[in-house]
Order: C-alpha cells, then sequence, then structure tokens
C-alpha cells in the first residue's frame, strides 16, 4: 500500500534558505515528509535533474476586474490563472474595488464568485477609492474579519485617487483593524502639470506617457508615503518601485527601523522607456504605470533586491487586449497617451525572466529567487508557512523547472486571453515543466490540465509581521488619541 498520495523522487529542493537533494511526499495536499528514499506514493514524478521550488505568489495581479470605459480587462480568473501556473505561479492575490460612492463590501461579494473560477489558490486587496467613515468604521472591520487583510490606495488617477487627509484616515484604520496598507504612489499633480503641457505642445505620442511621468513623480511620493507611515506607526507596503531614486527613499526609511516594504516588477527588469518608442502604435503596449524607465535603473532595482530593500517581484498583471474596441486602440492609433489604456500582462513571464535574469546570469542566487517570487510574500501577505516553502505541514505547491530549457517567449507560449505579450521574442533559459497547487497538476509539461474552480479562497488572519513597532515620533499616538 502506498505511504504517500504523490513523491517527487530525486529533485533539488530550494528554499529562501537552502538548497538540497531530497524526496518530497504528499498527502491529503500538503507536504509530509522530506528526505531521499521515501516510500512508495500512489502516483510518482521524476524529477532528476530538476529543480523542485514553491510554487509562486503574485501578489500584485488586476484579474476580471470591470472598467467603466470601452476597454476590458482581458483576462478572466479561468485564463489568468492558466497563464500563473504555466509561469510556475500557484497563488495570487488580486483587487476587489470599492466604486467610488459605493461599497467596498459590495465589490468583494462580487469578485468573489468571479474568482470561484480560478484554478489556483487565491486572495484580495481592497481598493478604496472612497474611504467615507462608514466604509472605514463598519465595513472594513468586518472584511477584515473575513480575512481580506490588506488594502490598496491609489494617490494618483483621477477616478481612484484619495488625497492625502483620505490617506492619513485609511493608514490610520489599518493601524487599528490589523491589516498591511499597500500604496501606488506617484505625485498626482505634478503628472497632471506635466500631462497639460505635454499635450499643449503636441506631444502626445506613447512615448511620452514616460514624459508625463519623471522619477520625481515617484520619489517625491515615496518620501511622502513613508513620513507618513513613521507618523502613525503603521506598516506599508510601496507597490511598483521602478527605479533606483524612489528604491533609495525606501532605504532610507527601512534604514530608521521603519516597517515600509517595496516590491518592484518584471516589466521594471527588462522593459525601458525606449520600448515606448516603438514605431507606429507600437509603444501602446508598453504604456504602464509608473513607466519603464533607464538601463541604470534597471541595475539600481537589481542591486536593491540583492541588498533586500526589495523584497518582493510581481507582475502587476493587466492585461488590455492591443486590437479591437476594447483594445489599446480603443480611441484610435492616434489617440494621445493619456488615452491609452495602462498596464501590461505578465502572468506567465514573471518566474521565467526572474530565473533567467537574476539566477541564470548571476545576478541572484537560488534561495533569493525563491524569496522574491514565493517566500517573502508569503510572509508580508500572512500566507507563511502554509504557503511559499516546501517544509512538512505546508500546502503542495510546487514547481517542477527545468533549469537549462531555453524558451522564446510568445504569445502562445503565455496562455492567457490576452492578444500580446509585451515579451515577444525574449528568450529566457529555465521553465517549470510542471505546477502542482495542494498537491493536484494544474500545468504537466507546459500544458494546462488543471480545472477551473480548483482555486481556494485564502482568508489571512492577524500576523506578527505587519504589527506596528510602537514608536511615534513624538510624545503623541494620533491614531488612538493617546500619549505615546
Amino acid at each position: 500500500m502506498p505511504e504517500f498520495d504523490l513523491v517527487i523522487r530525486n529533485g533539488t529542493v530550494a528554499t529562501a534558505s537552502d538548497v538540497f537533494g531530497s524526496d518530497v511526499g504528499i498527502t491529503g495536499g500538503q507536504v509530509v515528509a522530506l528526505g531521499r528514499g521515501l516510500g512508495a506514493g500512489a502516483k510518482e514524478i521524476d524529477a532528476t535533474g530538476r529543480l523542485v521550488l514553491p510554487g509562486g505568489i503574485d501578489s500584485h495581479t488586476h484579474i476580471e476586474e470591470p472598467r467603466g470605459g470601452p476597454t476590458v480587462n482581458a483576462d478572466s480568473f479561468a485564463s489568468g490563472s492558466a497563464s500563473a501556473a504555466v509561469g510556475g505561479t500557484t497563488t495570487v492575490i488580486g483587487f476587489a474595488r470599492q466604486e467610488r460612492g459605493g461599497s467596498i463590501a459590495q465589490g468583494v461579494a462580487e469578485h468573489l464568485e468571479r474568482a470561484r473560477h480560478s484554478r489556483i489558490d487565491y486572495g484580495f486587496h481592497l481598493i478604496l477609492t472612497d474611504p467615507r467613515p462608514e466604509i472605514l468604521e463598519e465595513e472594513l472591520p468586518r472584511l477584515v474579519e473575513q480575512g481580506h487583510r490588506s488594502f490598496k490606495i491609489f494617490l494618483t488617477y483621477a477616478g481612484a485617487r484619495i488625497t492625502d487627509d483620505q490617506a492619513l484616515e485609511v493608514l490610520a484604520a489599518a493601524r487599528r483593524l490589523g491589516a498591511l496598507t499597500c500604496i501606488h504612489a506617484e505625485h498626482h499633480e505634478l503628472i497632471e502639470f506635466h500631462t497639460r503641457a505635454l499635450l499643449k505642445a503636441g506631444l502626445t505620442a506613447p512615448k511620452h506617457h514616460a514624459w508625463a511621468k519623471p522619477m520625481v513623480v515617484e520619489r517625491e511620493c515615496v518620501h511622502r508615503v513613508c513620513a507618513m507611515a513613521e507618523a502613525l506607526d503603521v506598516p506599508i507596503q510601496v507597490f511598483h518601485v521602478s527605479g533606483g531614486e524612489s528604491a533609495e527613499e525606501i532605504e532610507r526609511a527601512q534604514r530608521r527601523g521603519l516597517k515600509v516594504w517595496a516590491e518592484t516588477c518584471t516589466q521594471y527588469l527588462v522593459l525601458t522607456a525606449e520600448d515606448l518608442d516603438r514605431p507606429g502604435f507600437e509603444g501602446a503596449k508598453y504604456v504602464c504605470s509608473p513607466a519603464p524607465r533607464s538601463r541604470a535603473d534597471q541595475a539600481a532595482l537589481w542591486e536593491m533586491i540583492r541588498r533586500g530593500v526589495i523584497g518582493n517581484i510581481t507582475s502587476d498583471h493587466a492585461p488590455t487586449r492591443y486590437a479591437g474596441p476594447d483594445g489599446k486602440s480603443a480611441f484610435g492609433e492616434d489617440a494621445p497617451f493619456t488615452r491609452i489604456p495602462n498596464g501590461v500582462p505578465g502572468l506567465a513571464v514573471r518566474m521565467p525572466v526572474l530565473f533567467s535574469e537574476g539566477v541564470v546570469k548571476g545576478r541572484i542566487d537560488l534561495p533569493t529567487f525563491v524569496s522574491i517570487t514565493a517566500t517573502h510574500a508569503a510572509k508580508l501577505f500572512g500566507l507563511h508557512p502554509r504557503k511559499g516553502t516546501i517544509a512538512v505541514g505546508s500546502d503542495a505547491d510546487i514547481a517542477i523547472w527545468d533549469p537549462a530549457k531555453r524558451v522564446t517567449i510568445t504569445q502562445a507560449v503565455v496562455q492567457d486571453a490576452n492578444d500580446h505579450t509585451p515579451y515577444e521574442g525574449f528568450e529566457v533559459t529555465g521553465w517549470p515543466e510542471t505546477t502542482l497547487v495542494r498537491g493536484v497538476p494544474v500545468v504537466e509539461g507546459g500544458r494546462v490540465v488543471g480545472a477551473p474552480g480548483h482555486g481556494r479562497f485564502l482568508p489571512r488572519g492577524p500576523y506578527e509581521m505587519i504589527k506596528p513597532r510602537g514608536i511615534f515620533p513624538g510624545p503623541f499616538n494620533p491614531v488612538d488619541g493617546v500619549p505615546a
């Protein structure tokens, strides 16, 4: 009689701290044994010459989110989760959005219904666009109790941004509720000023999107939100840090002991502002915010990853088709950059690009790769040790990699529902062959085999990492209105 449901044999297991040869025994969707010469499994996978890695956690994904205009999010949860699994990702954290003037609880309920078709496990950040007292005092406490333990706020974008006053109220609520606030940090008024001047000068091509958002708009806002976090003694994560100057602001905050974490995204490590200047309307495929920057910024980001200043790498997957009435060209191929939908897809390519550009090229070691793609996000968002590692008792979320396989990325390879990938033609070394979610194959031999609906919602309870430090810059605690 088999001892295990599944045994992965003869592989090289890597975690955020170790690399070792081991079999992996799986029963009931969990890892139950590690070691050479494990007993028989009802099913077995020979991983000789392969890496056995924790399934990735992509903590910044936009999947099947409704939009207000003619453009649509190209992916459903079924297609988006398939693409994620193709690239070795087994958990995504997306966004449930509050419509301005509406209820965040309603937005969560609607998004939970969409997510029922996911092939991999999932959670949400709550996007707050209208943090009225009844939202902060009535709806948010119930939603946090249900396991939605992170918020997102925008400090730019006309339809989503909140003011600094409102941001402070959200941060205070997060501190009281034991939640983590994630921030899109760009200086709205500076962007608007640049944009008006560019349009007046007739500079409207896709490449001018980057001109409207120079690094200073990000650097200033990152500095500002770090100051807010310090004043209220509240942990934050800064989303999509795009270059050296804003990363330096994060590092300064961390050196002062603040609980400020940073992510960057695949696109900021391999794309540049030059991609926005491709012939014709092709640059529209690369319009995202913040905008891709320079080679020097890429080098600075890799250095910040090595130093641990940037802890996790996400895709910020935001798929909009290029062609058609609901795509990037919805307003015409002569539309100004202000009418081009923001965002690039990237679920499938995140981990292979990072493995190839990071591990294969010697920028980072294998444990660092595991940390930035899985373990740190699991810890930061309250999923560890259930997710993000291979250990006895953890979920058997595992990607089995061929570290030498060479792949040229194409739209057919990424297997999402979009009609293009900005990484078309990009060559990588290293690709996951098999992806398991709780011990069940979702991808085998690069082919999607997992059924829609296999994924589960991941409620997140209180956890130590995001507890406030208990240190204020003055003698008064302004959140609770008592002496510090």
